[in-house]
């Protein structure tokens, strides 16, 4: 079975990461988000309601896992025997942080190989923290997370 693991902190997951995520799942048996409890950055959800919102939204696709992890992310793919790492690339910037990770990964695990893929078009200025921010200031994000996404979204900010 081929396996691919989408690591990253989703909060929240958006359409950029499922469209990613929908592309992929394509090309391999099985897909596994590895939700991340990333202490550099301040989440807005905890991990267990990202797993949730990326189980919900993903229900259509019947070869998507949704896990989560404390180890690193090449670790885990070698434990789940998966044979690639899918990263999103927005835009150049992006290209040498991911750049810089694929080779230490590649360093710790050459059999591992790390695919980047960009979004469609229409997602390529979107990620979470921009998502979240509009969200705070009342702006519509409908167009940019599935339903449940949203309606998870305008409950916590509202409370």
């Amino acid at each position: 079975m081929k396996k691919i693991i989408y690591p990253g902190t989703f909060d929240p997951i958006t359409n950029g990461h499922l469209d990613i995520a929908e592309r992929a799942s394509k090309l391999f048996d099985e897909l596994i988000f590895v939700v991340a409890n990333n202490p550099d950055k301040q989440q807005l959800f905890s991990v267990a309601e990202r797993m949730e919102m990326i189980s919900k939204s993903t229900g259509y696709l019947s070869n998507i896992k949704v896990e989560t992890t404390k180890i690193l992310t090449v670790d885990f793919a070698k434990e789940n025997s998966a044979l690639a790492i899918i990263r999103g690339l927005r835009h150049v910037s992006d290209f040498e942080y991911e750049f810089q990770m694929a080779m230490m990964n590649y360093n710790m695990a050459p059999e591992i190989t790390t695919i980047f893929m960009m979004p469609s078009e229409k997602y390529v200025h979107l990620n979470s923290s921009i998502l979240k921010d509009i969200a705070k200031l009342k702006g519509n994000v409908s167009e940019y997370v599935p339903v449940y996404v949203l309606e998870q979204l305008q409950s916590k900010l509202n409370s």
